[in-house]
C-alpha cells in the first residue's frame, strides 16, 4: 500500500493495520526467537549433566558392574555398513575387555522381526570377543530416554556406564540425571566432519525435544514391562 493510499485511509483504520502489522512481526520474530533460546538452552543442560561424567579414553573410565549400549541399525538405509554402529560396538568391546564393566546391556529397536538392532549388537559383540552369557538385550530401547529409563526400572540398575558417541553423551546423561539414575559416559569417536555435521543439527533438535519428553510430558518409556534384574556372570 503506498503513502497516497494510507493517506485516504481514516485515522482509526490506519492506526489498526499499523497495530496488526507490529503484532505480525512480533509473532514473527517469537517464531525464530524461541525455538532458537529453546536448543541454546537445552545444549546448556545438556553439556551441564555431562560435565566430569563423560569419557574419552578406556583408562580414564570409572568401573561400573554394567555398560549400556545404545542402539543403533547395523546397516545404514542404502545398505552400508552404519559407522555410527561400528564405533559404538568397538568402544563397548574396548570397555568389557580392559575389565572396567562386567556386563553390557545393548538396547534398541526391534519394532519389527525384519529389524533387530539388540540381536546385531549382541552378534557383533560376541564377534568381537565378549561372551554372549556377558550380555542382555533390551528389545524395547526405541530412544534413548526408553534405554536409559528401562535400564532403571526393568534392569535394576541404579548406576551405569553409557556407550555412544561424543555427540549423544550429554543427552543420555541429561536424561539419567533427570530420572535419578547415576552415570557415566564413555564417548566412542565422532565420525569426520562430512558425517557429523547433519547428525549434530538433528542432536540439536533432539535436545529440545528431550527437554519437552522430561519436563513438560513427563514422558516414560513406551514399554516399561516386568523387572528383569541382571544376573552377572563371572570372568575367566
Amino acid at each position: 500500500m503506498n503513502s497516497n493510499a494510507h493517506e485516504s485511509l481514516p485515522k482509526s483504520a490506519l492506526k489498526c493495520l499499523r497495530k496488526h502489522r507490529a503484532k505480525f512481526v512480533t509473532v514473527c520474530l517469537a517464531c525464530v526467537i524461541v525455538p532458537v533460546a529453546a536448543m541454546f538452552w537445552a545444549d546448556h543442560v545438556c553439556q551441564s549433566a555431562a560435565a566430569g561424567r563423560m569419557f574419552r579414553s578406556v583408562d580414564e573410565v570409572p568401573r561400573n558392574d554394567v555398560a549400556l549400549v545404545l542402539g543403533t541399525g547395523r546397516l545404514t538405509p542404502r545398505g552400508n555398513t552404519n559407522l555410527h554402529f561400528t564405533q559404538r560396538i568397538q568402544a563397548a568391546a574396548a570397555l568389557y575387555h580392559s575389565g572396567k564393566v562386567r556386563h553390557l546391556l545393548v538396547s534398541g529397536d526391534n519394532h519389527v522381526a525384519t529389524y533387530d538392532e539388540p540381536t546385531d549388537m549382541r552378534d557383533a559383540l560376541a564377534a568381537a570377543g565378549v561372551p554372549t552369557n556377558a550380555i542382555t538385550c533390551d528389545y524395547a530401547g526405541f530412544r534413548t530416554l526408553d534405554s536409559v529409563v528401562r535400564a532403571k526400572t526393568v534392569f535394576g540398575l541404579t548406576r551405569l556406564t553409557i556407550v555412544t558417541e561424543e555427540f549423544h553423551c550429554p543427552r543420555a546423561l541429561w536424561i539419567a540425571r533427570e530420572r535419578r539414575l547415576n552415570a557415566v559416559a564413555f564417548a566412542a569417536p565422532d565420525l569426520s566432519a562430512r558425517w557429523s555435521a547433519r547428525v549434530k543439527v538433528r542432536e540439536a533438535l533432539a535436545r529440545v525435544w528431550c527437554a519437552i519428553d522430561l519436563h513438560v510430558l513427563n514422558r516414560g518409556p513406551k514399554f516399561s514391562g516386568p523387572p528383569e534384574p541382571i544376573e552377572l556372570a563371572g570372568r575367566d
